[in-house]
């Protein structure tokens, strides 16, 4: 029931009284639940200042001129306090109704990728991806077609939030729109480039890597355009080379001219493909080395492909105190 400002100097001249007869909590405790009345009737902050310069002025008659004149100073602190206050609210109301539509789009990216890795009698795969925050800028993806033949891609959109889970949602489409080139690596990103460049804006462009495994040939073939370049094993020499890709960032040029490459696949290699926030881990003032994981890679590269990936990224993490500077996405394909 809304009360009069009567009703509420009233009341709190009594808990006035109350706190200086008394001294203790109780008039303390009074107080606090009075500001919520006050706020339930959405007082002002300069009103309730009126509201104690009153109680004061009859509690105490002779109080001095000079500090009835001091509610007047206080009263235009409070009227601007008032202002920047309702201001801020406002600011965080729409704060949280931003977070909470980030939220939903964090949870519909989610969906825009690969539930598990597609099954292969060839290859056992695994893949971690970490956001930095809530939203990703990696993207990843895993197809196998009728003969079992594989493909993988790794992306990283240059841009965060919701501009690049956009840009992922079209990366997905354009990918499934090919079927036909979906094996193949250098004609699939010419494909890509040509959809980037003409719906995404010039500040914004993507690196990609992409690869296809064919179980009858054993052949991987790649093409890159831009991406952090990934690693390739050889256990017959025991050995880490560089999974070099050349080939300009999507949406840059119309035409990207990509290269294809190739390397056959014998049991026991395997290939690694990584976003740059796996090797710009940050180590106190410092990024780490390639070699630095490489040797995580080697430590942990009698397991699995999955508990692999997840083991380097347990370890990264851990150096950069589990607080990642940049999306972390490391996927690994090993011959079997």
């Amino acid at each position: 029931m809304e009360r009069t400002v009567h009703d509420l100097e009233q009341t709190y001249k009594e808990i006035v009284q109350t706190f200086l007869h008394r001294k203790n909590e109780l008039g303390l405790y009074q107080a606090q639940q009075f500001s919520k009345i006050l706020m339930e009737q959405q007082f002002s902050p300069e009103e309730v200042v009126g509201v104690h310069r009153a109680v004061v002025e009859e509690l105490f008659p002779t109080v001095p001129e000079g500090v009835l004149d001091s509610f007047d100073l206080l009263l235009e602190v409070m009227m601007g306090y008032g202002l920047a206050y309702r201001e801020h609210q406002s600011l965080r109301d729409r704060q949280l109704e931003l977070e909470s539509e980030i939220d939903v789009a964090a949870t519909m990216q989610q969906t825009l990728l690969p539930e598990g890795t597609p099954h292969s009698d060839s290859l056992d795969m695994g893949v971690v991806s970490v956001p930095a925050y809530k939203m990703s800028g990696d993207y990843y993806h895993y197809i196998m077609d009728d003969n079992g033949c594989v493909g993988i891609a790794i992306a990283d959109i240059i841009g965060k939030g919701v501009p690049a889970a956009l840009c992922m949602s079209m990366i997905k489409y354009a990918m499934d729109s090919l079927p036909e080139q979906r094996l193949q690596p250098a004609a699939l990103l010419d494909s890509l480039n040509r959809v980037v460049e003409q719906n995404v804006h010039d500040s914004m462009f993507i690196t990609m890597m992409y690869g296809s495994y064919d179980p009858r040939t054993d052949e991987f073939n790649y093409s890159g355009a831009g991406h952090e370049p990934g690693f390739f094993y050889n256990a017959a020499l025991d050995q880490f080379e560089d999974l070099y890709a050349k080939g300009i960032v999507l949406g840059v040029s119309k035409k990207g001219n990509f290269r294809e490459y190739n390397r056959k696949l014998e049991t026991g290699d395997f290939v690694v493909f990584l976003s740059d926030g796996v090797t710009e881990c940050r180590v106190e003032d410092r990024f780490i080395e390639r070699e630095e994981v490489i040797a995580l890679i080697r430590k942990y590269m009698h397991l699995s492909a999955q508990e692999l990936v997840d083991n380097v990224y347990q370890e990264l993490a851990k150096l950069q105190k589990f607080t990642l500077k940049d999306d972390f996405t490391l996927m690994v394909i090993k011959r079997v």
